[in-house]
């Protein structure tokens, strides 16, 4: 035989009578602790812990918040319904929400209570990508290919990455390593010859290419490109003025190397040399100068061109 116990509040015996369960509102139980709520389970299957006040219209959800949180607004979030909710003070300034909204997306949201200046994680169905979110720019992506997206869209690549500033300084990957292990492994299949191809802005200016046995390093050198091309000029007198050197660099003592000092480079191949003579960083940490060695090989070229000619003049004579 069925029993049942028809109450509207129950309290603890013998005590302020401030605790206990209360029944009193149709379709809700609520279990209040010194006269506060605790918990309501509302007729939609809310649950909400810690808030004295939910948004009812969301069926089958958790609001975990502060005691004094009042207000929790799904509407905000555009058309969204917080499947959970946790709010860490009053105002619901600092939390996480958990929601599910009509583009078919599931986001963990952390922020405030309006979502408009948070970050999250948002899973989308209808690409099958995963976004990490901050102050709801889209920092980092996972793709339903496979792809990795950071601060850019391509939808190409298998990682594209965007530094995001005009700082001169600041560059896209920044690597670190130990034991031996290489910084940067480039490998292609069979079919693929590049390696790393470089622009700036949408101009192609240089490769880096494999055929299988060698590798190229290649800057731009198309005719399409240049202007003002002239081949009667003096090579001998600037070569004249390069001071090849012997010397080690102070980090390796015990290797002596042949090659050049950059600032005296600078001003007879300018376009070998990077950097200022003598500059340093904020912090006085010096700024080295740096060569690129293969910009002098037309120099030395002409310079044995010239040379040939003045020897075939001698030996006609």
């Amino acid at each position: 035989m069925a029993s049942e116990l028809r109450v509207d509040k129950i309290h603890n015996e013998g005590g302020d009578n401030d605790s206990g369960v209360d029944l009193s509102t149709n379709d809700q139980v609520v279990l209040k602790t010194a006269d506060t709520t605790a918990l309501t389970v509302d007729a939609n299957q809310n649950v909400a812990i810690g808030v004295t006040s939910k948004n009812s219209a969301n069926n089958g959800s958790l609001t975990i918040g502060h005691t004094g949180m009042t207000k929790i607004s799904a509407s905000a979030s555009g058309n969204a319904d917080e499947l959970v909710l946790i709010g860490a003070d009053a105002s619901a300034n600092v939390g996480m929400s958990i929601i599910s909204n009509n583009s078919n997306q599931g986001t963990i949201f952390f922020g405030d209570e309006d979502h408009t200046s948070i970050g999250g994680i948002t899973y989308d169905h209808s690409d099958n990508s995963m976004s990490f979110k901050t102050n709801t720019n889209v920092d980092f992506k996972l793709t339903g290919a496979g792809l990795v997206e950071m601060g850019v869209t391509y939808g190409y690549a298998k990682l594209a990455v965007d530094s995001g500033t005009s700082d001169g300084y600041a560059g896209y990957f920044h690597t670190n390593t130990a034991g031996g292990y290489a910084v940067l492994y480039c490998k292609t299949g069979s079919n693929v010859s590049g390696l790393l191809y470089f622009y700036r802005d949408s101009t192609s200016v240089g490769a880096i290419t494999t055929n299988g046995s060698t590798t190229t390093y290649a800057t731009s050198s198309d005719y399409r490109l240049k202007e003002n091309v002239v081949t009667d000029w003096n090579a001998t007198s600037r070569l004249k003025q390069l001071k090849p050197s012997r010397f080690n660099f102070k980090a390796d003592k015990d290797t002596t190397v042949d090659g050049f000092l950059a600032h005296e480079v600078s001003s007879i191949v300018p376009e070998a040399v990077i950097g200022e003579k003598d500059a340093v960083d904020k912090d006085g940490n010096i700024e080295p100068q740096g060569i690129d060695q293969s910009k002098l090989v037309p120099l030395l070229v002409k310079t044995v061109q010239e040379l040939e000619a003045r020897i075939a003049v001698l030996e006609a004579k």
